[in-house]
C-alpha cells in the first residue's frame, strides 16, 4: 500500500563558517529554519517537529515563504537528507522533479544521458531499451539526440531533462514547483504530461508559491514557517483562510 508517514521530523545541521551576532561581522547565511547556539557552535534547525500522514490518492501542497523548509522537506522524503530526529516512512516507488538535470553529463550525447539518468532511477538495460525511443520522440530533439549535451541550447537541454524525468512511473511523486520546459508549444506538451503523471501517481507532494495551482492540484495543504508546521488543512479550509 502506497503511503507516507512522517513523525516528529527534525533536521539540524551545523554552520561551517564562523558565526557571530556582533554588528559589522560577516554572518554565515542560512536559507531557512531557526539559527541556534550551543557552546561555541551555531546550528540551523531546518525542520522541527513535522508530522503528517498521506495515503493513496492524497495530493499534499507545501506552502510557505522562501526558506520555510519546503524544498528541504521534499529532499528528506526523497532520501537526500537524513533526519536528525523523528522518523520518515515512505512506502512505494518514489521519484522527484526538483532536480531534473541530475545525472546528466555535458560531454555525453543526449541519448547517452537518457541512459545514465534511467540507470540512476534504477531501470534495467532492457527497460531503457524498451522506452528510449519514446523518450527521444517526446523531447523533439531529432538528430540532435546523438550530439553532446554541451552543444544544446538551454531550451533543448531542458526538453531532454524533462522528457527523461517524466518518463518514470512513480507511486509517490515529489515536485518543487510545476516544472515546464522549452518553448511555449513544448510547455503545453509538458503541462499535459505533468497532468497525466499527477493523475496516475498514488501520492503527490507539491511545493509551490502558486495558490491557484495548489487549489487545482491538491486536497491537503501543509504550511511551513521557519521549519515548523504552522498548519495542516484541507485545501478548502486553506483556501478560505488565505483569502
Amino acid at each position: 500500500m502506497v503511503s507516507v508517514d512522517v513523525k516528529d521530523l527534525g533536521l539540524r545541521y551545523r554552520l561551517q563558517k564562523r558565526f557571530s551576532l556582533a554588528p559589522g561581522r560577516q554572518q554565515a547565511k542560512a536559507t531557512g529554519g531557526a539559527i541556534m547556539r550551543e557552546g561555541g557552535s551555531a546550528y540551523v534547525q531546518a525542520l522541527d517537529g513535522i508530522s503528517f500522514s498521506l495515503k493513496a490518492g492524497d495530493r499534499l501542497g507545501l506552502v510557505g515563504s522562501n526558506g520555510a523548509g519546503k524544498t528541504t522537506l521534499l529532499k528528506v522524503l526523497y532520501g537526500i537528507y537524513e533526519p536528525t530526529s523523528g522518523t520518515v516512512d515512505v512506502e512505494g516507488r518514489v521519484d522527484a522533479l526538483f532536480n531534473i538535470r541530475l545525472g546528466f553529463r555535458a560531454g555525453a550525447s543526449g541519448r547517452r544521458n537518457i541512459e545514465l539518468r534511467c540507470l540512476i532511477n534504477g531501470w534495467t538495460p532492457e527497460q531503457i531499451s524498451d522506452r528510449i525511443d519514446e523518450i527521444v520522440e517526446f523531447s523533439e530533439l531529432g538528430d540532435f539526440i546523438d550530439l553532446p549535451l554541451k552543444s544544446y541550447s538551454q531550451g533543448m537541454a531542458a526538453r531532454l531533462a524533462f522528457a527523461v524525468a517524466t518518463a518514470t512511473e512513480p507511486e509517490v511523486l515529489l515536485m518543487d514547483e510545476w516544472i515546464g520546459a522549452g518553448d511555449p508549444e513544448f510547455q503545453e506538451k509538458a503541462k499535459a504530461r505533468m497532468q497525466e503523471i499527477t493523475e496516475e501517481a498514488g501520492i503527490i507532494v507539491l511545493a509551490s508559491h502558486n495558490k491557484n495551482l495548489i487549489q487545482k492540484s491538491c486536497n491537503k495543504v501543509l504550511h511551513l514557517e521557519k521549519g515548523k508546521l504552522r498548519s495542516l488543512l484541507s485545501v478548502e479550509e486553506w483556501a478560505n483562510g488565505s483569502k
